[in-house]
C-alpha cells in the first residue's frame, strides 16, 4: 500500500509519478524499496487519469453505502414494537 500512497502523494503535489520519485518517497519513510513493485505500479499507472479514477471510486463507495442506510431504517420500527409489547404485558400483570 505504501507504493500506492506514494503515487497518490506525488500526484496530489503535482509531481511526476515515476520510478525514481516513487522510490524516493518510499525510501523517505524508512521502508525498504522493492524495485519490482515500483516498476509494476508505475507501468500500471501509465495513461491513467488518476483524478477521474479517484472520482469514480468516491461515487462507487457512496452508492454502496446508500442501501445500508435503508436497511437500518427498517430495523428501527421492529425494536419499538418489541418494547411496546413488553410494556403491554407488564400492565396486564399490575393492572
Amino acid at each position: 500500500m505504501e507504493y500506492i500512497y506514494a503515487a497518490l502523494l506525488l500526484h496530489k503535489l503535482g509531481k511526476e509519478v515515476s520510478e525514481s520519485t516513487v522510490k524516493s518517497v518510499v525510501a523517505a519513510t524508512g521502508t525498504s524499496v522493492d524495485d519490482s513493485k515500483v516498476k509494476s505500479l508505475v507501468a500500471s499507472l501509465k495513461g491513467v487519469n488518476i483524478d477521474a479514477e479517484l472520482a469514480n471510486a468516491s461515487l462507487a463507495s457512496t452508492a454502496t453505502a446508500a442501501p445500508a442506510a435503508e436497511a437500518k431504517k427498517e430495523e428501527a420500527p421492529k425494536k419499538e414494537e418489541r418494547h411496546g409489547a413488553a410494556a403491554e404485558g407488564l400492565s396486564a400483570l399490575f393492572g
